[in-house]
This record gives C-alpha cells, structure tokens and sequence, in this order.
C-alpha cells in the first residue's frame, strides 16, 4: 500500500488522445505534474 509522499509505481496506459500511443508515467517524472484520478462509478448505470 502507498502512502502520503510515496512514489507511484510504474504504469502504462493508453492515450485517449491517439488511440495508437501508450503513455507511460515513467516518461512523464520529471517533466510535468500528473493527476491520477479515480471514479470507479462513472460512466457506469449504478
């Protein structure tokens, strides 16, 4: 489990810009702030 000030594990996604490219977080350390968020109902007939 992480906590408060832990670094993030490395992940990869797909862009949801271009559906051919994969974005890595591992690419973006460094080089700008990243939001990570979750709504786990969203889009979803609950």
């Amino acid at each position: 489990m992480l906590n408060v000030g832990d670094e993030a594990p490395d992940f990869e996604l797909k862009s949801h810009l271009d559906k051919d490219r994969t974005v890595k977080l591992s690419d973006l350390r460094g080089e700008s702030n990243v939001v990570i968020a979750f709504h786990p109902l969203a889009w979803t007939p609950v």
